[in-house]
């Protein structure tokens, strides 16, 4: 029997309501507090993979460093509905360099 992970989408309503149509759970929520309660939350219930806006991650970065090292859950940013703003591809850059010691991606 394989085990199905719980999938949620963290965000702005604009930016997530789109997730709701192909299966996903979305949470809207607008401030930094609400989203660290909110990512305990889903944490503690069994969720595997958020997704959570950029600019929301951007707000709560202290806190999700705290999240990376686990293995799960894997909180991957997404761009909101404003566009990308870039935290996503700096976020794995930063956890690549820890990694490997060097920036692999853009090069040193």
């Amino acid at each position: 029997m394989s085990h199905m992970y719980k999938i949620a989408v963290i965000g702005d309503m604009d930016s997530i309501y789109g997730f709701k149509s192909v299966g996903l759970d979305v949470y809207p929520v607008e401030d930094a507090p609400a989203a660290v309660g909110l990512l305990k939350e889903l944490t503690e219930n069994g969720y595997a993979i958020i997704y959570m806006v950029e600019s929301l991650c951007r707000q709560i970065e202290k806190e999700l460093d705290s999240y990376g090292e686990g293995m799960l859950p894997a909180i991957i940013p997404i761009p909101g509905a404003t566009g990308k703003t870039g935290y996503g591809v700096g976020r794995v850059r930063k956890f690549v360099e820890q990694a490997v010691g060097s920036d692999i991606l853009f090069g040193d």
